[in-house]
């Protein structure tokens, strides 16, 4: 069995997502915004709902991070 990971609508990737309430991962394409599953069946749209808490859970992500900014130095000499 092939996973979906492209869209066969748009041409663009599709991301797995876990539902708990369905208890099987789905996959969402970025463009779409519909959810399909591991047969490639269109199964529904993502709601306004469902991207409201994805876009908070990463905004909360960005703001709790903090990645320290590696600083690129340049090796002298000859390896």
């Amino acid at each position: 069995m092939d996973m979906p990971l492209f869209c066969k609508q748009c041409g663009n990737r599709r991301l797995p997502e876990y539902h708990e309430v369905e208890k099987t991962t789905l996959w969402l394409c970025t463009k779409c915004k519909n959810f399909v599953d591991m047969e490639d069946i269109i199964i529904r749209d993502q709601t306004d709902e469902e991207r409201e808490i994805v876009k908070r859970k990463q905004e909360e992500f960005e703001n709790t991070t903090n990645f320290p900014k590696a600083k690129l130095n340049r090796r002298k000499g000859v390896n």
